[in-house]
């Protein structure tokens, strides 16, 4: 079977013409209205010389356009490279050079960082630039008006393939220079598949996605939610309160975010469990979320948490919400069709319970990374993923997340994992969200930090939380040597927190990590 995605809308708008497909602010758009517009911009597409295999930059907050983009590329055979908002500079050129990007469509706002890369960008058309919005700005051309002169009717077919590239997603870049992952019709269809299992997703359950469209962890719900023909809601922003009155507006029953929007939406003044009776699932995504913060969450919605550890790579676990009781710190399992082993150092299989790298393979898994086959053989050896992760597995096979091996602390030859110090640190009751990480020490070469965000500013001080903290772990290395108490994060596009942000100035000028 030729598994592409290509042909989904047709199909939905075909045999459920009036089913509500997508609500976006005010606009709600049956699946014949919403195939009707992605026809347009496919027309548009292939209107402006846009054939199959050619790259679709985009760099947009969350619009509907930016939905219309990912469903008109798969259409007629394109690729669509979604881009940060967050992105300046050289790192914003490099990265439209590097995906050999054919046109580039943004919004107005964006104009004033894109104008001082435009000179350095070398694929793109002069007359491929495009703003969703206006005013019409000298060298930019409007998608409005562009779409307007092209018809709804199916564009002329185009024969896709399942291993014919869908998109590139460019890496954070936390610990380099960010990476292109491929991921092909094929990988998307089994997002479709296997996520809509996972999740119980359904043609009646409503999907309300509030993160980034950008983050590849939207792909999680969008894919199946559009496969199965359910009803998709967009937000334009993560804002908690608007979030938790659109699920008591709608019904909604599925919705996925980063830990520091599921803190957030628990601590919203109108977050009630009356509001949220509706949702049938919460999936925690990203970034490990705090065992204790998984415990308030399923305390005041009880029977409706999961959570997803994995690479945009291409390998995962799932926590079902009902192996949550059982296994509260774990990240779950394997989905069906998907593989995983731990492995030391040297490769060899380790025994249950003992740390290793987590490697995994299955139908998600990227054919590699874009224009770099070096990087790709290092992380894709004998058809494994290597995830640069360590965890374990218990006698079960429910994997444990340790920490991510970038952000292991080595203090005195003794590894430290971040996350076992935070687990402490949110046990007290003022604080809000952690982050741990290793700063320079003279003695011991690197210590553990930690910064944290209070519920109420100024309710305790960096030395007595310092202090509370350091009384309470198991070992002395794993002792605070410093403690910064902060407003917020800084955040990913996504909402993940960046510890390399906060690491770098006490690195600056070292030899070692960053």
């Amino acid at each position: 079977m030729n598994e592409t995605i290509h042909t989904i809308l047709t199909r939905h708008a075909r045999y459920q013409p009036d089913k509500l497909a997508v609500v976006f602010e005010e606009k709600r758009l049956t699946y014949r209205q919403f195939n009707g517009r992605v026809n347009r911009l496919a027309n548009t597409l292939l209107n402006e010389g846009i054939r199959k295999g050619d790259k679709v930059a985009t760099i947009l907050p969350n619009c509907l356009e930016l939905l219309e983009i990912y469903w008109a590329v798969a259409r007629i055979g394109a690729v669509v490279v979604p881009l940060s908002p967050l992105l300046r500079g050289k790192g914003l050129s490099r990265l439209i050079n590097d995906s050999d990007a054919a046109i580039v469509i943004t919004e107005a706002a964006f104009v004033k960082h894109l104008e001082p890369a435009r000179e350095e960008l070398t694929a793109v058309s002069p007359h491929h630039f495009i703003l969703t919005d206006g005013p019409n700005l000298p060298g930019y051309r409007l998608y409005q008006a562009l779409t307007a002169a092209a018809n709804t009717t199916e564009p002329p077919a185009t024969p896709v393939d399942r291993d014919d590239p869908y998109n590139i997603i460019y890496s954070s870049g936390t610990t380099g220079l960010p990476k292109g992952i491929v991921h092909t019709h094929a990988i998307r269809y089994a997002y479709c598949t296997s996520f809509g299992l996972a999740y119980r997703i359904t043609p009646e359950s409503v999907i309300l996605h509030t993160g980034s469209l950008v983050f590849n962890g939207a792909f999680l719900t969008l894919m199946p939610a559009f496969f199965l023909g359910a009803t998709y809601i967009l937000h334009r922003q993560f804002d908690p309160a608007a979030m938790i009155e659109t699920v008591a507006a709608e019904g909604v029953t599925h919705t996925m975010m980063v830990p520091s929007q599921i803190i957030a939406m628990l601590h919203a003044p109108n977050f009630s469990g009356e509001k949220m009776q509706s949702l049938e699932m919460i999936c925690s995504v990203g970034a490990p979320l705090h065992l204790e913060h998984k415990r308030e969450l399923d305390r005041r919605l009880p029977g409706r948490f999961y959570e997803l550890y994995g690479l945009t790579e291409g390998f995962v676990t799932i926590l079902d919400k009902n192996d949550f009781p059982q296994k509260p710190g774990s990240v779950g399992a394997p989905p069906p069709g998907f593989e995983m082993r731990i492995v030391n150092a040297e490769g060899a299989a380790c025994e249950p319970n003992e740390v290793g790298e987590i490697v995994g393979r299955g139908p998600i898994t990227m054919p590699g990374y874009y224009k770099r086959p070096d990087l790709t053989a290092n992380a894709i050896r004998d058809g494994w993923l290597f995830s640069g992760d360590l965890g374990y597995e218990d006698e079960d096979g429910f994997l444990y997340l340790v920490d991510r091996q970038k952000d292991l602390i080595i203090s005195g030859g003794v590894n430290v994992y971040p996350r076992d110090i935070e687990e402490i640190i949110v046990q007290h009751p003022a604080v809000r969200e952690t982050a741990v990480f290793g700063i320079p020490d003279d003695k011991w070469g690197e210590t553990p930090a930690a910064a944290v965000i209070l519920h109420q500013p100024g309710s305790i001080t960096a030395p007595e939380l310092r202090q509370w903290i350091n009384e309470r772990v198991e070992a002395r290395f794993q002792k605070v040597s410093e403690l910064i108490i902060k407003e917020d994060f800084p955040r990913s596009v996504a909402g993940k927190t960046l510890k390399r942000t906060m690491r770098e100035p006490y690195w600056a000028g070292k030899e070692t990590k960053i």
